[in-house]
């Protein structure tokens, strides 16, 4: 039961996760969470870091797809300086918001990852959704009062794969 939360790789943030390597993993397609994980969960709008990082993404023909729990407002707001499809209300750590990002941009399970800052919901939707997974630590250190659980049940979760797993460990 607790390999359902165990992130393909880790990395300190999103930003470290090159298009190289995606590429040298067959990785075609990004589905990645918005809050804490592009841009803090307080903040209106992402910045140049991030419109860099989606540059790159493209320039080596990597989709990104946001797939996030917030409500179709927030993140068209968010993204509205960005060339970037979104899915919203994708009720994680439930599967249908990746379900249906894969059916509707017709994506390859094989070829696509979910990118997210939480093991309870991403990781958790990713693993049951058979695609790859990839855990980044959170943007900032506070979170909506929403995350807070979420966050305290993780702290054992986390120790628990530590234990269980050699190979955890953040690039």
């Amino acid at each position: 039961m607790i390999s359902m939360f165990k992130p393909s790789w880790m990395f300190r943030d999103i930003y470290h996760v090159s298009p190289e390597f995606l590429a040298g993993n067959h990785i075609k397609y990004v589905l990645t969470d918005l809050d804490n994980t592009l841009i803090p969960w307080n903040q209106i709008a992402g910045d140049e870091k991030l419109a860099e990082w989606l540059k790159e993404m493209k320039k080596y023909g990597i989709k990104v797809i946001v797939v996030s729990n917030n409500s179709y407002s927030r993140i068209e707001h968010a993204l509205v300086d960005y060339d970037v499809n979104f899915v919203s209300r994708a009720l994680k750590p439930l599967t249908f918001g990746i379900d249906r990002a894969i059916r509707k941009y017709s994506l390859n399970r094989k070829e696509t990852v979910m990118i997210g800052d939480q093991l309870m919901t991403d990781v958790f939707s990713a693993n049951n959704s058979r695609i790859n997974s990839i855990l980044v630590k959170p943007l900032v250190n506070n979170d909506s009062w929403t995350t807070w659980f979420n966050r305290f049940i993780e702290r054992f979760v986390f120790q628990l794969l530590k234990k269980k797993y050699s190979d955890i460990h953040w690039q």
